[in-house]
């Protein structure tokens, strides 16, 4: 996905022009620009950014959120941010896959570069506290040292290269686990696997696959006892669950929740400590509980894309959308799986 900008038109403008060409007898163009500007214009305000608000479905919805919660700005101005990670040095990770970077952002709005990288998305800590990247351009996991050096973890699955891994998590067993669609598959390459899947990648190197019949898997994350597996699927507009075991197969595939509406589709997802799922889709990040329900949703300004759990507590939600990192405080208390591995 890119976020696309339209030139300013004004209706004097617009008038002023047309009296130039209506002067030099060019009707015709002058109807032509008429009416393109109008369908310009048009456009321009469905485009009229959202307001932030909370909108809740069931009761349950405020027990995990406060109502008088308020959505600050972290900081703005970037291409078209993904994959937060919180660092425990009071700081973030975020991937700009227009600016082609992966950025240390500060609290107070000031970021820096960490590396120059084509169209970084997804990322996550490893066991070691080590930043791991979905690196589309690459077509590969890798993980990225403290001096911006990067090495590849895996590019390959029985020898043919990845599509474009969206997005990774660590899984209870300490193994890597990622989804590879084919939304960010470098433009002339070609797709040299012939699905989209959702992959294993263990200490040693190993690939395996776990899923192969999704159209477009992107966000996915454990529950906190390590026994369900989430995955949704952008096309399907879905989220599905699995059963996991500790032997890392996944089994009993099923549906665990739709987000059809307008405004959005399922793309990164995290989950607390309750179980509780926190999914980005239409018009913002969706609250389901554990058992597939929509709890309620949190309206954001622009379209997000991923969000991390971070603060000292990890009870704060740290959203990527469109140009800008938001935060808002939670009553949840987030699960964040390479932790439960540290060592």
């Amino acid at each position: 996905m890119r976020k696309t900008s339209l030139p300013s038109v004004t209706l004097t403008t617009i008038f002023k022009l047309m009296q130039r060409w209506a002067a030099a007898k060019q009707f015709c163009l002058a109807a032509c620009l008429l009416v393109c500007a109008s369908l310009l214009l048009s456009f321009q305000g469905t485009r009229a950014p959202r307001k932030f608000e909370l909108v809740a479905l069931a009761p349950q919805f405020w027990n995990l959120i406060d109502r008088d919660a308020k959505l600050t700005t972290v900081a703005d101005q970037f291409g078209f941010t993904e994959g937060p990670v919180w660092d425990p040095a009071g700081r973030l990770y975020v991937s700009d896959e227009s600016l082609n970077k992966i950025f240390r952002v500060y609290l107070d709005g000031r970021r820096e570069t960490l590396i120059e990288l084509g169209d970084p998305d997804g990322n996550t800590f490893d066991r070691h506290l080590r930043l791991l990247d979905c690196a589309s351009v690459l077509r590969a996991i890798i993980r990225i040292d403290a001096n911006g050096k990067y090495a590849i973890l895996a590019d390959r699955y029985q020898g043919h290269r990845f599509n474009s891994p969206n997005d990774v998590v660590m899984g209870p067993d300490g193994a890597i686990y990622f989804t590879d669609p084919t939304l960010d598959l470098p433009k002339g390459q070609k797709q040299e696997i012939p699905f989209q899947g959702v992959f294993r990648l263990d200490d040693e190197g190993n690939v395996t696959l776990l899923v192969n019949d999704m159209s477009q898997p992107n966000g996915l994350a454990f529950s906190p006892d390590g026994k369900r597996f989430y995955v949704d699927d952008s096309e399907q507009k879905n989220i599905r669950v699995f059963d996991f075991s500790s032997d890392g197969v996944v089994r009993n595939e099923r549906v665990f929740g739709e987000e059809k509406e307008p405004g959005g589709v399922p793309d990164g997802m995290k989950v607390d400590e309750s179980g509780n799922l926190f999914v980005v889709g239409p018009k913002g990040i969706w609250m389901w509980d554990a058992n597939g329900k929509h709890l309620g949703t949190i309206v954001l300004p622009e379209q997000p894309a991923n969000m991390a759990w971070g603060d000292k507590d990890y009870s704060t939600l740290y959203i990527t959308a469109g140009t800008s990192v938001y935060r808002i405080p939670t009553k949840a208390h987030g699960f964040v799986p390479y932790l439960r591995n540290l060592n």
